[in-house]
């Protein structure tokens, strides 16, 4: 099995040099002397620079080596299946068409995969004397395997999809597909046989959940048994073949106590979500893609009390809450015709005559914003969303924003008062690029001061340093502000301790 992401030609190379404006004071040691050209008349000693040499920082000629090595390193990024996988591959081609001829796929469907694979073992056996192979039983269980995983299955996604340590798996066409491990990419050692396989595994995936992916529609987002979210791109739209998304999410439900194990956050910080979980609090989770605000939207349910009602609103269905009294409802696309969409927006209007306790849209793109501050405004306290934005203060103006993409014409004034009013914690999480991902700010939103909505910073994630294995270091600090949604904490008698975590 071939090395992920070996560099060729990356050795030895030497930092271009460049010229210093000013000398850089050096931080650890004697600094070495920067290397003299008489060539480059910008080079420190060479014409034109004076004979006066230049000190460099050692940071500094580090930087510029790893620099050097990333502008000339050569990325080998297709995956070569070798070895065992490789031969056991090959015989899987020689036995499925025969394999097919003698089973019927509409009684095989019925079947599960353990019934499929016993009997399937003498019809392997079969082909396989017809075609003169002789097998190991090592061999055979691996291409029982792949056949059944092939005809049952998501073929060589399957493995992928069977590991718990890969959280993200991106398929590029046929010929690479990359995993996420530990917030980290890695090319997998994969491969589909042609574009024709890539698409059936495509559409098999979609079709579960009713939705179809072809030239008419060449995108869908669509989910797998376990909740894992699916995002399928097919040509002419992606350019290099199928493209196929997968978010799988963790078997075991998460809960605010385990990402506060996971250095998520510290513990005043998971106090506080606990109580304004509890405590019906209007919360807005924002963050950018892959930072986990689907993951603290589960947490947070958590607190949720038992006895109320609970609706969730999707577009494709991925929330998975642990209360008993939780009711999913998932947006429909347009048919053939371009009729019969449901879309966000509907559906929430439609939850509010369901009796809900609290509406929780799993994320929100567009003009359904208002109709979400509606619901948060008339009785369903402690509602919850999530929404793509870099800050707490660019998620204020992202809603504003897609409130005015729709057609309601309201005063952006009018707008920003009814956001300051219904919001009542945003919750910022990132993904830090050492695939951390930190909780790193909770901020209260307290009102209106002319026309500009008033915030309040809680808790807040400070970077520090860098370890040698790049991990960050950072610190979490309370701000020791008394928190305005303390009045909600006391209707529920959680506020000595609300108050008690934020000082």
């Amino acid at each position: 099995m071939s090395n992920f992401g070996r560099k060729n030609g990356t050795g030895n190379l030497q930092p271009a040099a460049r010229p210093n404006f000013g000398v850089a004071r050096p931080m650890k040691g004697p600094a070495p002397t920067s290397k003299q050209s008489d060539g480059d008349p910008l080079t420190p000693g060479g014409p034109g620079a004076g004979a006066k040499s230049v000190e460099r920082a050692p940071a500094v000629d580090d930087a510029l080596s790893r620099l050097a090595e990333r502008a000339n390193s050569v990325n080998d990024s297709v995956a070569e299946v070798g070895g065992f996988e490789a031969s056991v591959h090959k015989i899987k081609e020689q036995v499925l068409p025969r394999l097919l001829e003698r089973v019927d796929p509409e009684a095989a469907s019925t079947l599960s995969k353990d019934e499929l694979s016993e009997e399937f073992r003498p019809i392997i056996m079969e082909v396989l004397t017809e075609l003169k192979v002789t097998l190991n039983r090592r061999e055979q269980f691996a291409l029982e395997k792949v056949l059944i995983d092939e005809l049952l299955g998501f073929g060589p996604l399957e493995e992928l999809l069977q590991d718990p340590n890969i959280t993200d798996i991106m398929v590029n066409g046929p010929d690479q597909t990359y995993v996420e491990r530990k917030g980290k990419l890695q090319l997998a050692p994969i491969r589909f046989r042609d574009e024709q396989h890539l698409f059936q595994i495509a559409q098999r995936i979609v079709n579960q959940v009713g939705r179809r992916v072809d030239q008419t529609t060449p995108l869908a987002d669509a989910r797998l048994k376990d909740g894992s979210r699916v995002n399928v791109i097919v040509p002419p739209l992606s350019l290099r073949g199928t493209a196929i998304s997968i978010r799988k999410f963790s078997e075991k439900p998460i809960t605010l106590d385990m990402l506060q194990g996971f250095g998520s956050m510290n513990e005043a910080m998971c106090t506080a979500l606990k109580i304004a979980g509890a405590c019906r609090m209007n919360v807005v989770i924002s963050g950018g893609t892959g930072s986990g605000k689907t993951t603290m939207l589960n947490a947070l349910s958590k607190m949720i009390d038992p006895g109320e009602r609970v609706l969730t609103i999707e577009d494709a269905a991925e929330l998975r809450l642990q209360q008993p009294h939780w009711l999913p409802l998932e947006t429909r696309p347009p048919n053939l015709e371009g009729q019969g969409a449901i879309t966000i927006g509907d559906l929430v209007k439609n939850a509010l005559r369901m009796r809900p306790d609290r509406i929780i849209l799993g994320e929100i793109r567009g003009a359904e914003c208002f109709d979400l501050l509606a619901a948060m405004n008339t009785g369903h306290d402690g509602s919850m969303c999530t929404l793509h934005a870099n800050s707490p203060r660019e998620c204020l103006g992202r809603m504003e924003n897609m409130i005015l993409m729709g057609d309601i014409k309201i005063p952006k004034e009018a707008i920003s008062r009814q956001i300051a009013e219904s919001v009542d914690l945003i919750v910022q999480v990132k993904r830090l690029r050492d695939g951390s991902r930190r909780t790193t700010n909770i901020t209260e939103v307290i009102g209106m001061e002319g026309e500009v909505i008033v915030t309040q910073e809680l808790f807040k994630f400070e970077y520090l340093d860098e370890d040698e294995d790049g991990k960050i270091i950072g610190e979490y600090r309370s701000s020791g502000l008394r928190p305005y949604t303390l009045e909600k904490a006391r209707q529920f008698g959680f506020d000595q301790a609300y108050l008690e975590a934020c000082l």
